[in-house]
This record gives C-alpha cells, structure tokens and sequence, in this order.
C-alpha cells in the first residue's frame, strides 16, 4: 500500500521534474523525439535510476539549451536541401504483387488501389536469395548481400558443418567465479551483430533527421544512432532460440515435436493440477543442461469450462479455447540472478485431460534483460503507454500450428494480437515524428501467407479434405485488413509527407518439398558412412571424406572446399569452378517425375551474384525452386533422405524461398515514380536523395526518380 506523506523519492521526482519543466520554460523548442510519459516512469523505476536520472538532470539544465540550439542549426541545415520534410515507409513482409493486382480488382483495397492510381505501384525486385532477413539487410543498407554478410537465417560453422543464426551471436560472460559446483558470471552476456552495413536511418540521424524505426528485420542487437528503434526478426525468447513453446499436458504420450516446442507434464495433486513453464538455462551451472523454471497451477470450476489459474502471485481465469493477456514471470537462480520474460497460456483442452499451450517466453520489454531498443527506455515506454508486447523477432508461433498444438483460430487470434499491437506503436510513432522518419514492419502478412496458403491453392496436399466452398478466406480478410490501416495511416499524414508501401518478397504455393541432399547422395555428391541410406539430422552419418558437396539452410549449396571446410576435399580453383558448373547443369530444370511440373528453375553462381568484403561467407550457389517447390524441412535441416520429391502436408503451405524471379515484392507510393525495374536494394539510396543527403559511394543501389509533389 502506497504510504501518505512525502518520501526522499517522491522528493527527488519532484525535483527532477522541476529541472525538466525548467529548462522547458527556458527554452520552449519544438522537439522530434520521445518524450512520452512512460519513458519518464522507466527511468524513475528505481532508486539508482532515480539518482542518476537526478543527476542527469542537473546536468541537463545546464547543458540542454546549447544542444537544442545545435540541434535546431543541424536540423535547419539538415532539411535545407531535402525535398521532404517525411517519409512514412510500411513494410508489408512478403505482400505479393500478383494477389495484390487480383484483390484490386475485386475492390477489396480501395486505399491501394488509390495509390496506385494517385501515385505510383511496381513489381520490386527482391534479393538471391528472397528471404526476409536477406531482403531487408539490403533494404536498410542498400548493398547486395556481398556487403551486408546476411545470406540465410542460418550459418554454417565451418569447423563442425553445424548451423548457427546469421544475423547475431550471443556468448556468456567473458568472466566468471568459480564455486565449488557453480559458476557465478561476472557480467551480462555478449551480444554481436553479424549483419554489418549502415542502415540508411543512421546517416539520417547523423544529419539531424529524426526516425522512428519499429520491427525492421535484422536490428538486434540495436545499434545507437540518434533516433529510436525497436528490434525485429531475430530477436531471440528469453531460452536464447528463436521461439520454443511449451505444450503443458497430462497426456503421457505424444511424439517428441520436430523443432520449436517442448512437451511439459501436468500433475495431478488432489483437485489442483501442477505444472511449470521452462526458461533459460541455469547461469550458474552452464552446460549442465539445468534449466530454471516457473511454476504455476490450475484449478478446475465445478462446470468444467473454466480454470483458475495461479502464476506465483498472480491470478487469472480462462475457458477453453481462451488466451489470457501477456503475464510476467520470473525465473530466478539464485541471490541476485534472475530473468524477467513475459508469455501468454492458452487453454487448449478441460476434459479427461488438461492441456494448456504457453508461448515462447519473451523478453519482458519492460524489464529487457537483452538489449531490444535504442534507447533502451524505448521498449520500456512503449510497455509503459500501452501495456506488455510480444518481442519475440518470430513472434507468431508457426510451429505450434505445424505441430497442431494451435489450431488455425488460436494462431489467428495470436497474429492479430500481436499486429493490433505493432499498430499502435506505428501510430505513437506518426504522432511523435512530425519531421524526418517513420518506418514499421509488420510481419502479419508473412505469417499469415506462409500458414493458409493452402486454402487458397487450387490443389493443396495439406488442404485436400477441405471442400472449395468450405475453405476460409483468411488471405483475401488479411489483404483487406492491411488496406483499412493504409487508409488509416493516409488520413494521418498530409501532402509533404512521402508515404511507401513496401514488401520484401512476394509469395508463391508451397505444395511439393525438394531434398536437394538426398539428390546429391543419390547422384555421387555426397557420401554416407558405410551401412548408411539415410542421415539423421545435420549431416550426422555423413562420410565428409568422399562428400564433395552439400546443402543447408533454405537455398545454399555449399562445395565442401579444401582449405575451407574442415574436412573438404575439393581444390579451389579449377576444379570447384567445374565442380560448381557441373551442379548448375544437372540441377536447372529438374523436374518432379510425380508432377511432370520443373522443381528447379534456376541455380545462380554466387561469384556472379554477390560483390563486397563478405563473399567468402556466401553459399557457393543459390539454388532457385520453382512455383510450388522448396526445400524439404529435412533437406534444410541437413538430413539426407530416400525421397528426393514428396509432398507438402504441413499448415505451413506457401513461401517465398524460391527463385527469386518469381516472388518479387511490391511497391507503392503516393508519388509518381518514373522508373519502371525497382529493386529493394533501391530504396535506402533514394530515400536519403529525398531528404537532400549526399550518397556514401558504397551503395548498390540507384535513388528513383520520384516526383516533388503528389498529383492531384
């Protein structure tokens, strides 16, 4: 309970905010940035917060009316030469320009339509491969993958053939003490970044350009720059991965899930259930496999419809079929050592059984235990102005519905709940940057394609039981759905500002799977340990000695190269080159016997398509799938099997990870556009000619001719 009178804290807000509301009287200068009052709450959070924030302060009043002053001389110089005072970029991941034409026509997007109309709408073209986190490095730098080092989602560790996530590194602490049995870090992990290129926002930044940057792919760990930015796709859960639920049951059977979920027990204890929610690993006791946990209970109502649930002092009931809100937990290891994540549960079943879906843990941004914003205050405001959020990079759990965990409404419900969040962050951050940058991504369009594709192929493995007139619409309702907030946002904004609606792919159906490593075993390209028909997973069983090449990952294929690869057996030079020939030959135009239909419609040379310090750590070739194909999850998961083709029967049922060709992006804008061939790695250079800055020589990219006003 709150006590009555006035405590040193409440003391030193005062006076903190009477330094603030000083300096505001004595220098009434109109600001771009974040000033919202939850950035004020997560400062004053804690006493050694509050003291450096009272500091700070003191220090401010001094200091602030020279920087505002320098920052209005940079700002004044800044826009002088700019033909835009904004531009408001929304990504539409993997928005299809084909589906997008069709549904135009129809008359579902009246907003779209408009724009194209108004202004401008072209194909873009995309990067080799058309993968998202491939697709937006090049967005935001505006070099090829040769210089930004982003290739796959994963990377192979050349010393074990083992994958690793592409885009950062997270290590534990360089110092620790040992206890007996324990080992207590001494210091927060270690975070690195492998994406590298300068994102356009920070030269815009250094020019005195305020941007708001909300979910772009590819920015954790956040980089300083002066501006704001909240990270996007890759961001890890609270274990470390890129999203592991957990499906808490009493049922003791049930296969082991493939990838991205853990099965938990429920316990009976008279008329109350017990069960956990599992968290990262024990710091204390590092590669013991210890995890901590949370615990938590359930009690069933007399009705059997509704349980009472109790996660250490917290409280909250759901009937079946219910998600609750986004609730804390801590997960603690000791004296000073603990984890704050925040995750949603979902009743899934009150029958003979109980079952209850958790989501990945995710960063609590409220509390971010790992760096997910710059500032950091940043997440922590929006926590504060809107409540916790789903900050998780892959935050719609896919797997889940894979795996039928979820069924195809309770991961809709989970996409819209994270989507109705993202968009109103999109309209905190209109409001907040007047002048300068406004980009947000949001991700619900690839989600949402990836998984109902199905319904909306013709002849679907994964859809076939479901009669034509019975299949839902949840493709067309979602275009839609992202036309009305188009709308909304074209209503925000007037004629100065540069409005572009921009996707990194587009999409195509996902019905047959290729495993391209069952290919190269059956052709004499990669070997297997005597005995051996088929691999387990990542290439365990493989005979490196006699494999010459492989593949891993969605489109790489990888020469296993002498000198390279720690047990390659291929010469650079001469013969790679032949090698690599050999492979485009036999591969290009492969086709499916079941079908008839061409599985491959390309494999493009990477020497021939990147350029830039970070080739070495390229595929040797990008295999191109053709409209309907891609690689098998076995294939991409580095598992040889006997079935180089076989059917598609999983929900996740369209994708993009083909030929690049065939899955361009889209493009709109509320200005005439006079090219006619844009690329994505096209949009940092122009948006930086926009806003009168001079190009860094480096860029790949070409700036658009885009008209100086809107037509009428």
């Amino acid at each position: 309970m709150k006590r009555h009178g006035t405590t040193s804290a409440e003391r030193m807000r005062l006076l903190a905010w009477l330094a603030v509301l000083g300096v505001i009287l004595l220098c009434p200068l109109r600001s771009h940035a974040y000033a919202g009052p939850g950035a004020g709450f997560a400062v004053l959070s804690s006493f050694w917060t509050l003291f450096v924030a009272f500091l700070y302060s003191v220090y401010a009043f001094f200091v602030w009316p020279f920087r505002q002053l320098f920052r209005l001389l940079r700002r004044r110089k800044a826009y002088g030469k700019a033909q835009i005072k904004r531009a408001v970029i929304l990504g539409f991941d993997g928005m299809d320009p084909e589906l997008t034409e069709r549904f135009i026509a129809e008359g579902r997007l009246p907003n779209l339509a408009k724009l194209r109309d108004e202004g401008a709408f072209r194909k873009l073209r995309t990067t080799y491969p058309a993968i998202s986190p491939v697709a937006w490095s090049t967005f935001m730098t505006g070099v090829n993958p040769g210089k930004h080092n982003i290739y796959d989602f994963l990377a192979r560790d050349l010393s074990n053939y083992l994958p690793y996530l592409s885009s950062a590194e997270i290590k534990g602490p360089k110092r620790s003490l040992k206890i007996g049995k324990y080992t207590v870090p001494l210091g927060g992990p270690r975070i690195r970044g492998m994406r590298r290129g300068t994102p356009f926002w920070h030269w815009l930044g250094e020019a005195g350009i305020f941007c708001s940057v909300i979910r772009v792919p590819v920015t954790f760990p956040p980089e300083k720059f002066p501006g704001v930015l909240l990270s996007g796709m890759c961001v890890p859960d609270l274990k470390g991965s890129q999203g592991t639920f957990c499906l808490c049951t009493t049922r003791t059977s049930g296969d082991k899930f493939r990838e991205g979920g853990v099965r938990v027990p429920v316990e009976r204890d008279g008329s109350v259930f017990r069960s956990y929610v599992p968290g990262p690993e024990d710091p204390l006791t590092p590669g013991s496999g210890d995890e901590l946990r949370v615990s938590f209970e359930i009690n069933l109502d007399k009705t059997g419809t509704q349980a009472r649930f109790i996660v250490d002092s917290q409280t909250f009931t759901l009937k079946v079929g219910d998600y609750s809100e986004w609730i804390p937990v801590k997960f603690k290891a000791g004296v000073g050592f603990s984890a704050h994540g925040i995750c949603r549960f979902y009743l899934k079943e009150l029958s003979s059984e109980v079952e209850v879906y958790v989501t990945p843990v995710n960063i609590d941004p409220g509390k971010p235990d790992l760096p997910i914003s710059h500032p950091v205050t940043y997440s922590i405001y929006l926590a504060k102005l809107f409540g916790p959020y789903a900050t998780l990079g892959l935050a719609e759990d896919t797997w889940a519905l894979n795996e039928h965990v979820l069924d195809d409404d309770a991961f809709l419900a989970q996409c819209y709940a994270n989507h109705d969040d993202r968009e109103r962050m999109l309209f905190d951050a209109l409001e907040k940057t007047q002048q300068g940058l406004c980009a947000c991504v949001f991700d619900t369009t690839d989600r949402v394609q990836h998984m109902f594709w199905r319904y909306l192929d013709e002849d679907h493995p994964a859809a076939r039981d479901v009669p034509r007139d019975q299949r839902p619409t949840v493709i067309q309702d979602l275009y839609a759905r992202m036309d009305e907030l188009i709308g909304r946002v074209m209503k925000q904004i007037d004629d100065k500002t540069l409005l572009m609606i921009v996707s990194d792919h587009g999409f195509k159906s996902f019905a047959r799977c290729v495993n391209l490593n069952a290919w190269l075993h059956q052709n004499g390209y990669l070997a297997l340990k005597s005995g051996k028909t088929e691999s387990g997973d990542w290439f365990d069983d493989v005979d490196w000695s006699r494999t010459r090449a492989y593949t891993m990952g969605l489109n790489g294929l990888y020469l296993n190269l002498k000198g390279r690869e720690r047990e390659g057996i291929i010469e650079a030079g001469p013969d790679a080159d032949e090698l690599k020939d050999e492979l485009r030959r036999k591969l290009d135009g492969l086709v499916d016997p079941a079908s008839g239909r061409v599985g491959i419609t390309g494999v493009f040379d990477c020497d021939a398509v990147y350029a830039g310090p970070y080739v070495d750590n390229a595929p040797d070739l990008i295999v191109g799938y053709g409209d309907g194909f891609r690689a098998s999850w076995d294939s991409v998961m580095g598992k040889v099997t006997s079935l180089i083709f076989e059917d598609n029967l999983k929900a996740w049922s369209g994708d993009h990870c083909i030929d690049p060709r065939l899955v361009p992006g889209v493009l709109f804008c509320n200005r005439k556009i006079a090219d006619e061939k844009p690329a994505i790695v096209d949009v940092a250079p122009t948006v930086l000619k926009l806003f009168g800055l001079a190009l860094p020589g480096y860029l790949d990219g070409k700036p658009w001719s885009v008209a100086t006003s809107i037509t009428p």
